[in-house]
């Protein structure tokens, strides 16, 4: 496993938002496509929460403290925090940034870290860290494709009565 690859490809995550943020307008941020789904704003401010509480901390203890629990996380109940609902694109932007830089830096003091050392989660079984890491950059991926998804459902919904058919499909 390349670290210095998968932390490149983290890195890259940032100006491809920024990118793919700008621009926006307030409607689209807030918007979801059904109730129960998620917003861009969503998104951005679950993508800071997994940089603090998830990935970073948990690959740290996978390394150094394998028979640690891991702390738990519900992302499902963290979007319906008051706290991702009243920021702004903008702070839950320069939120996920911050961290991501941190998680980089702490990747770069890493070394040449032990990817098989394991640790067992309660729901995947053994765990070793180069999956955790793994999952980390898919994790980016996952939320990039759902922030496109996003981003042309809001078109679908803007260009009505017009179709987006001739563009293709998902």
């Amino acid at each position: 496993m390349n670290l210095e690859r998968l932390s490149q490809q983290l890195l890259a995550t940032i100006p491809t938002l920024q990118s793919m943020l700008t621009p926006i307008n307030k409607d689209q941020v807030r918007w979801r496509p059904a109730p129960e789904k998620w917003s861009i704003l969503d998104v951005i401010n679950h993508l800071a929460d997994e940089e603090r509480v998830d990935f970073r901390q948990r690959l740290d203890l996978t390394l150094h403290h394998p028979e640690q629990d891991w702390p738990g996380i519900n992302p499902d109940v963290a979007v319906k925090d008051p706290r991702y609902k009243n920021r702004s694109l903008q702070e839950a932007l320069d939120d996920f940034i911050a961290e991501r830089h941190r998680s980089l830096q702490w990747l770069d003091s890493l070394g040449s870290p032990d990817w098989n050392q394991a640790h067992v989660h309660a729901r995947f079984g053994l765990m070793c860290a180069g999956e955790l890491m793994a999952a980390w950059v898919a994790h980016d991926l996952l939320h990039l494709r759902q922030l496109i998804r996003l981003k042309w459902e809001y078109l679908a919904t803007q260009t009505e009565p017009f179709g987006l058919d001739y563009a293709g499909s998902w």
